[in-house]
């Protein structure tokens, strides 16, 4: 969204931001630096409670699409919109969840998709999984990949924080939330493979942190450990870092992996779905929570300074694929299609 929506606004379309849960932080103040109107529910308010339904009544009806992300908007706009003609999209992250393991979820899931009148999947296999879910393809189904500003990421600067943090050590980063999806824990364990001069990065924050804490502490890697928590200066972050991993067991599209291919460094990923599509022939794949053969698979770029490179600019070649005007153009061509059809109907 921080990418995303000045960039609309630019090519002419009037778009705001609304949170379900108002908590401050630097994404929200980056947003609102660049000109966008937030609206929020509070931030104390709880994204799944049903009130959330008749606070969205007070807005809807201002706008001619309304464009959700994540499960509580994507169902609470539904009923919000009883009676009105706002156009709905969502946008399709994973397209797999826990809840589909219960029948009745699974149900909703299945009615939500054909209340939109577009449902945009970040990648190929975002699409397949919903198709897989819901048995058939439908008509308000396509796919838009997920994008970036890939000449922030190219051109940074890098940051002095990590060399600070951990003086002449080899840096290993990795940027991404601590949830269930992700697998710190594999990164962690390849740290027990490599010498005492590589030091480990995590970037972000979540449910698992203290988990993944303790899962330090007890391999006793404590101290070749940093958890920076939420940061606005990742670009800098990943130009710092030698080696870029995203270790994960199942992703959607991930933009922090698009961002790691474009730092001009080696990025590592799991061979899972929504990583292999775009690490394949670029960076390097390791098997999915294969703590050894990633700690080999350093050792050897280390070794091997030529192949170091190699990797480095083939990944940032991968990367430019994805920049964020192509998504803004596809964006634009979907609320075009979907304006259009409504004044023919």
């Amino acid at each position: 969204m921080v990418d995303l929506l000045p960039r609309l606004k630019e090519r002419g379309i009037a778009v705001d931001l609304l949170l379900f849960n108002g908590t401050r932080t630097p994404f929200r103040e980056d947003i609102e630096a660049r000109g966008i109107k937030v609206i929020d529910f509070g931030q104390k308010n709880n994204v799944y409670n049903p009130l959330n339904i008749l606070r969205l009544r007070k807005y809807v009806s201002n706008y001619d699409i309304i464009h959700t992300h994540n499960y509580s908007p994507q169902i609470f706009t539904i009923f919000s919109l009883f009676g009105k003609k706002t156009k709905l999209v969502t946008t399709e992250h994973s397209g797999s969840n826990r809840r589909r393991a219960h029948r009745w979820f699974a149900h909703i899931d299945r009615w939500m998709y054909n209340k939109y009148d577009r449902v945009i999947c970040i990648a190929d296999k975002t699409l397949n999984n919903i198709i897989d879910f819901i048995g058939k393809g439908n008509d308000n189904m396509t796919v838009i990949n997920n994008g970036i500003d890939t000449s922030r990421f190219i051109n940074a600067t890098p940051s002095d924080a990590l060399e600070t943090i951990a003086p002449g050590s080899k840096k290993v980063i990795m940027v991404a939330g601590f949830r269930w999806e992700k697998d710190q824990d594999t990164l962690i364990a390849s740290l027990e493979h490599l010498p005492d001069t590589f030091h480990l990065f995590l970037v972000g924050d979540g449910i698992r942190r203290n988990e993944l804490e303790k899962v330090a502490s007890d391999k006793r890697l404590s101290e070749r450990i940093h958890f920076l928590g939420v940061r606005t200066d990742i670009p800098q972050l990943l130009r710092a870092a030698d080696y870029i991993v995203m270790s994960s067991h199942f992703e959607g599209l991930s933009l922090s992996s698009v961002e790691g291919l474009c730092s001009g460094k080696p990025f590592l990923a799991s061979d899972v779905d929504g990583l292999r599509e775009i690490t394949h022939g670029a960076g390097i794949l390791f098997p999915h929570s294969d703590a050894q053969t990633l700690a080999d698979i350093i050792l050897n770029l280390e070794n091997n300074p030529k192949q170091y490179n190699e990797v480095s600019q083939k990944c940032v070649d991968r990367g430019r694929q994805y920049d964020i005007s192509t998504m803004t153009d596809k964006y634009i061509r979907c609320y075009q299609e979907i304006l259009d059809s409504n004044r023919k109907a």
